[in-house]
């Protein structure tokens, strides 16, 4: 299984901070963003990784990584998103990299309290199709803003949601994915959202419409370090306190 971190978008949400660099680069502790996403990914076995970027900041990841060794991995490659077009659109950027192997897919600005390990495993063994990581919200009103799955009574989801007006669950998605190599394939026949983006959403709801979609809901803290400034506070908040990928 190989990696994937998407590391690219505007960081408008955390503006002025991100006025002259990328947010995956701003500190989370004593460290920069991205490391953790690295983390995650390392100590869950997957070693071989690409790191999508874009913007004018795209040079630093270079300089900050290099070959990637001194974070554990064995190969490290680049991406360069060229225009804000979605998170499906950059993980397309990846086919050639993936070479037909399953991905594990992680949003760089998303930091948790426990290792994904036993999710990367547990993909490893269902083998085909999808499986999502969701994380239990104690605010109801914060779902509005975030992917939330519809399940059934059986605890099937039957639909990924963006941004409810009535949050159908208490689970909202978290930035981890994992597909097999037909998501490639998915993502060839998508058509751009009203907002101009290639939409994971979309991405996700075919994996449930075929039937192939599992999940995992994971305990602990669990942080999307770019959603604001509030939010990119209180997680390096609880990194200093607590740590992360524990």
């Amino acid at each position: 299984m190989k990696g994937v971190l998407l590391a690219g978008g505007t960081g408008s949400r955390l503006f002025p901070l991100t006025r002259i660099t990328n947010k995956h680069l701003l500190p989370i502790g004593d460290r920069p963003m991205i490391s953790y996403g690295i983390e995650a990914l390392v100590t869950a076995g997957i070693t071989e990784l690409m790191v999508v970027t874009g913007g004018t900041h795209a040079g630093e990841f270079l300089r900050l990584l290099s070959n990637g060794r001194e974070f554990g991995l064995d190969l490290l490659v680049y991406g360069y998103q060229e225009r804000a077009g979605g998170i499906a659109e950059a993980l397309g950027l990846a086919e050639h990299f993936a070479d037909g192997e399953p991905v594990c897919v992680m949003l760089a600005d998303n930091i948790f309290e426990r290792t994904i390990a036993a999710s990367v495993e547990r993909f490893a063994e269902q083998g085909t199709g999808s499986r999502l990581l969701f994380t239990e919200m104690e605010d109801p009103s914060h779902l509005q803003h975030l992917g939330v799955p519809e399940l059934d009574g059986d605890g099937r989801v039957v639909r990924i949601i963006e941004k409810p007006a009535d949050p159908p669950s208490h689970y909202c998605v978290t930035g981890v994915y994992f597909y097999d190599a037909t998501v490639f394939d998915i993502i060839s026949t998508l058509e751009p959202s009203g907002r101009g983006e290639l939409e994971i959403t979309d991405v996700n709801n075919h994996f449930i419409e075929a039937g192939t979609m599992q999940y995992d809901v994971i305990g602990g803290f669990w942080g999307d370090a770019g959603e604001s400034i509030d939010a990119y506070y209180e997680v390096n908040d609880f990194v200093r306190a607590n740590g992360a990928n524990r």
